[in-house]
């Protein structure tokens, strides 16, 4: 895959800028970037608070008129996920099952209890997608399996394609009733995190989206991951002069 090489190469640079400009202290910047993947994240699953309304509601406590309780609860959720995520990658935690159950807990707090941190027991469909996830009774195997992959084999990946591989297997187990989507982002970018490269957005805008659910398709009924693993290390590499344009190192 010459395209991804070149990616990895070019991203690798930018790390290697960025490690020279640690330890990063603005809070400022950082509440800012987390409050952008908040948005945007939410976006794509329909959630309909703009960017100013999404940091009215985490950091001001807001509500915004004649927006669900539930787009509310998902903006702060969201952010709580991003801060606990940042947290096991301080302190070098690992990226296992538990956690990826746990990071789902946060997503559908308050929203779903039944369902919050917990497999599902129906079969579900996607819509707009000829993607069939597994049947339920299969997913408790599955996410072992992940679970094993994820502490394992996936150590000898570039993290970059680690992380968007555990992105990717994690949407097309689909393990969860609801915030499969939100989780597997989540899952992506605390392996990122953990290993010095910034946080990365999809953006939620149509063009993007449907990019993004293509190459989930493509890698969900060819086996091809080539794709998706080559668009997320595009959105990598875009999340990183980002955040050194910020920091003013580029």
């Amino acid at each position: 895959m010459p395209e991804l090489d070149a990616l990895l190469v070019e991203i690798d640079d930018l790390k290697t800028r960025l490690d020279t400009a640690r330890p990063l202290t603005s809070t400022q910047l950082q509440l800012a970037l987390d409050i952008e993947y908040t948005y945007e994240s939410n976006r794509i699953e329909g959630n309909t608070l703009t960017l100013r309304e999404t940091d009215l509601v985490v950091n001001k406590g807001l509500t915004v008129g004649g927006k669900s309780m539930r787009e509310h609860l998902e903006a702060i959720n969201h952010y709580e996920a991003i801060l606990y995520i940042r947290e096991l990658a301080t302190r070098g935690a690992t990226l296992d099952e538990q956690e990826l159950r746990n990071i789902h807990a946060l997503v559908l707090r308050g929203i779903d209890r039944d369902n919050a941190g917990r497999y599902r027991h129906l079969p579900v469909m996607i819509a707009g997608s000829r993607h069939v996830p597994p049947q339920p009774w299969a997913v408790p195997k599955l996410m072992e399996d992940y679970g094993r992959w994820l502490t394992g084999k996936s150590q000898g990946l570039h993290p970059v394609v680690r992380a968007a591989e555990a992105h990717e297997r994690l949407v097309t187990i689909h393990p969860f009733i609801d915030g499969n989507g939100r989780t597997a982002r989540l899952a992506m970018n605390l392996i990122l995190l953990a290993n010095g490269y910034s946080i990365t957005n999809i953006p939620g805008d149509t063009d993007s989206r449907r990019d993004y659910y293509d190459a989930l398709e493509k890698a969900n009924l060819e086996a091809d991951k080539s794709v998706f693993i080559t668009l997320i290390a595009g959105h990598v590499l875009h999340g990183m002069k980002t955040l050194l344009k910020r920091l003013g190192a580029i």
